[in-house]
């Protein structure tokens, strides 16, 4: 019997035969070809095109070259002009009011009416002394009829002297009760006079505090009258600065509606109580009187001027760079700039003051500012040079540039 022979080699698998892995390669060879030719595409290429190159960006700037000037410092304060005197006027007696002849604002003359009370009540008080007074007239009339009387008798020895004594007594105390009268009716003509509030001065009517119908007492203000002529500018000046205060002679005020005019001023009166509101003392600087295009209630700055004897640098506003509570300014060096930290002092003008963080020489950018960083290229545009010409300078309380 033939039995069947075994090998030792595993059982070949479909795919394993010699035609179907022929056909295999072929296939992956084929596929191959795409990757490699894009490959070979992009190396091509990638060895034919250059970097491209970085361009710097260089800015436009405008810049100015600074000096140092001589500068006054000043201290410079806000306040409001004022009448050197103005009176709150009130009836001398009670009443009703009947009539209100000004308004606020109105320009009045020495004399002039103002209010007006009910005069009634006023002309029957009048009326009752004037009859007490021909009464007690009457009563003096015939006290001297019987006294002349007497002297006659007594001269002829027809009454004694006690009988005179008392007509004498008689006399004197209707005499008295004359006068009293007089003086009671005269008092009351005055009082009736009282019903008409007149101006005693000429001047403005800055406030009324009462009106028509309103029954007011003896003395209570109803009218607001800024007398004409001097006038003052009214400031608060912190309690730091009144020594200070004291001791400067060159003060100037200058108006908000009109900044360009600058008149001398004094200091007239600074109390020595500071205010319990706000905490400053109340300083009155006196302006002349000719001073043109002044109103009352208008807003007025008081410079208080004193030498320094540094020189200061100034540069406009635009020049500063606020960022995280520093105040900083572009140096420009070398076509670059650097940003470098400074010390406001206080202002001149339009213009700042800078105490420290720059010198003399130096070129600062003074506009477009907000769009550098450092070590930018700028190229400068219309560079121009501070003159070292003097300033005053205004600086605030904080800065303390007037200590």
């Amino acid at each position: 019997m033939l039995t069947p022979q075994t090998t030792d080699h595993p059982a070949a698998a479909p795919d394993s035969h010699p035609a179907i892995q022929s056909r295999a390669g072929q296939w992956s060879g084929r596929a191959k070809y795409p990757v490699v030719l894009a490959l070979a595409a992009a190396l091509i290429l990638s060895a034919c095109s250059k970097p491209a190159e970085k361009i710097e960006e260089v800015r436009p700037v405008r810049a100015i070259k600074l000096a140092a000037a001589d500068v006054d410092v000043a201290t410079e304060y806000s306040g409001e002009v004022r009448a050197r005197v103005e009176s709150r006027l009130g009836f001398r007696v009670g009443g009703k009011i009947v009539a209100r002849k000004v308004d606020v604002g109105a320009l009045v003359k020495r004399g002039q009416v103002l209010m007006q009370l009910d005069p009634q009540d006023l002309a029957l008080a009048q009326a009752q002394a004037k009859a007490g007074l021909y009464a007690a007239e009457s009563n003096r009339d015939l006290a001297k009829a019987e006294l002349q009387r007497y002297q006659d008798l007594r001269a002829k020895n027809f009454v004694a002297a006690t009988v005179l004594d008392s007509k004498q007594t008689a006399f004197k105390s209707a005499q008295a009760s004359y006068e009293q009268a007089v003086a009671a009716y005269k008092n009351q003509s005055n009082q009736s006079g009282y019903a008409t509030l007149t101006s005693d001065v000429d001047g403005v009517v800055t406030g009324i505090d009462a009106e028509a119908g309103q029954v007011v007492a003896a003395g209570t203000p109803v009218v607001r009258v800024a007398q004409s002529g001097d006038m003052d500018v009214v400031v608060g000046i912190p309690e730091d600065q009144v020594n200070t205060i004291r001791q400067i002679g060159d003060i100037s005020v200058r108006l908000w509606a009109n900044p360009k005019q600058t008149v001398p001023a004094k200091l007239r009166e600074l109390s020595p109580i500071a205010d319990s509101v706000t905490r400053t003392y109340t300083a009155k600087v006196a302006i002349p009187s000719t001073t043109p295009d002044v109103k009352l209630g208008m807003t007025a700055y008081v410079t208080f001027g004193t030498k320094n004897p540094n020189p200061m640098i100034k540069l406009p506003l635009t020049a500063l760079f606020q960022e995280k509570n520093t105040t900083s300014v572009w140096i420009v060096e070398n076509g670059a700039v650097k940003l470098v930290p400074v010390q406001v002092a206080g202002s001149s003008g339009d213009d700042l003051l800078i105490a420290r963080g720059v010198t003399p020489g130096q070129t600062v950018v003074t506009a477009g500012v907000n769009l550098l960083k450092p070590g930018q290229r700028v190229t400068i545009l219309g560079e121009t040079t501070a003159a070292p010409s003097q300033a005053t300078a205004a600086a605030s309380p904080a800065a303390g540039a007037a200590k």
